[in-house]
């Protein structure tokens, strides 16, 4: 397609053959010509230069000068990575964990310790911090609060102990810290580690007075709480023994611990409603050892009394420490006026559990009695078999049955005339049905 150019005058470039047409824009003819002549041919290097005219305004690329910038940038990040690299891994190396090692890096050159010697003195201070910060909640806790905080603080510091390689330290390591503001010293971290075990056996006493006296207020409501609703005088003799014991292990707690200075205050509430409920004595101190031995003779009949059944000859003791306790509230004179009111409320109680136990002896020898009557006959009927008669044999049957059916229950003797009871019948049943 030829390309027209106008201008200001209308001119006629004349062809010639010596010289080659303009590369970009052929002349047009002039109207004067009266012809169009027709465009030259192009070379292959004025076509490209077309086409490269037209294509560089619109499309982006890449020149040669900065192609041999990005060529250049490569070696410059390995040579930077080098740079930062090799120095990074001779100060990680130099700071390994191997105290052999950092032996012989802390005399040829210690700078290169200088991320240990950080790190170890950031572990001193972090240890001197919460020591003294569990020392003050633990030497003067005011709460349970405090010392689990110290607990805390402690548990820290010991962290911050077993980051410390205290023997790398103790020997030469200390000779090339002269370029460093070192805060440890070899006599405070030896007191330090000496305060840190204290502390610890401290704080574990406090915890186990703690655990002791939860324990005890527990168990001195559990006792509070089975006495008032115990049913039977030997029920309430057991619940206000186990109430006044727990009363005793609450003033054990020690006095140099938090909890038992907390407990010697709750004692005396504890103690004035042990008082108004179970009822105490004003009297001298001969009543109150009445008393107390009575209690203790009755504590021991209780317990002793527990999980029948029993062999009359230990329902036969238990009946004489009941007696015991009756015969020293009896010793007290009426004219103590508290002591002898309140003897007088145990004799209730101690007589009342006497005769349980009365009615137990004798249920449980007559049972033994009734038994062995029962294994007797038994015995007569086997070795007479064959000789009596079928009404003889019945009657005898019977007679067993009747014996084995008046054992009581909660006799040791119970169970096993149970057994034979089953038996006697069956075999009575048998012989009846029989012709």
């Amino acid at each position: 397609m030829a390309i027209f150019k106008f201008g200001s005058k209308r001119k006629t470039v004349p062809h010639s053959p010596q010289q080659s047409a303009p590369p970009v824009t052929p002349i047009a003819p002039t109207p004067t010509s009266g012809a169009i002549q027709k465009p030259q041919g192009k070379s292959l290097s004025q076509l490209e230069a077309e086409i490269e005219a037209q294509y560089l305004p619109t499309t982006p690329h890449r020149s040669q000068k900065g192609q041999k910038q990005n060529r250049g940038f490569l070696p410059k990040l390995v040579t930077l990575a080098l740079v930062v690299g090799v120095p990074v891994g001779v100060v990680a190396l130099a700071n390994l964990p191997v105290p052999g090692w950092r032996h012989q890096v802390a005399r040829t050159a210690p700078i290169l310790l200088f991320p240990t010697y950080s790190s170890w003195d950031r572990a001193y201070k972090s240890l001197i911090d919460n020591l003294n910060q569990a020392e003050q909640l633990i030497d003067r806790p005011t709460s349970a609060t405090d010392l689990d905080l110290g607990g805390q603080k402690l548990t820290m510091a010991r962290e911050a102990v077993n980051k410390l390689p205290s023997g790398f330290i103790e020997d030469d390591f200390t000779r090339s810290l002269y370029w460093y503001n070192w805060h440890y010293s070899r006599s405070g971290f030896a007191t330090a580690r000496s305060q840190l075990g204290t502390l610890e056996s401290k704080l574990f006493q406090e915890q186990n007075a703690q655990t002791l006296l939860r324990t005890t207020e527990e168990n001195v409501n559990q006792a509070k709480l089975a006495y008032q609703q115990a049913t039977t005088s030997t029920d309430k003799q057991l619940a206000a023994t186990r109430w006044h014991e727990g009363l005793g292990k609450m003033a054990q707690v020690s006095t140099a611990t938090l909890a038992g200075k907390n407990a010697q205050q709750k004692l005396v509430l504890y103690r004035q409603d042990f008082a108004e409920t179970v009822g105490l004595f004003a009297g001298n101190a001969e009543t109150r050892n009445l008393i107390t031995a009575a209690r203790q003779f009755a504590w021991q009949a209780a317990k002793d009394g527990q999980n029948p059944p029993h062999e009359a000859i230990k329902w036969e003791q238990i009946m004489i420490m009941w007696q015991e306790a009756i015969d020293r509230l009896e010793k007290i004179q009426p004219a103590d006026l508290e002591g002898y009111k309140e003897a007088q409320k145990l004799i209730v109680d101690y007589r009342a559990s006497q005769s349980e136990v009365q009615v137990r002896l004798a249920a449980e020898r007559s049972s033994v009695r009734s038994f062995a009557a029962a294994q007797r006959d038994i015995t007569t009927l086997v070795a007479s078999a064959g000789y009596g008669n079928k009404s003889y044999t019945l009657s005898q049957l019977q007679g067993i049955i009747n014996q084995l059916e008046s054992v009581k229950p909660g006799t040791t003797s119970y169970l096993k005339s149970q057994e034979l009871l089953i038996f006697a019948k069956n075999k009575w049943q048998e012989l009846r049905l029989a012709n």
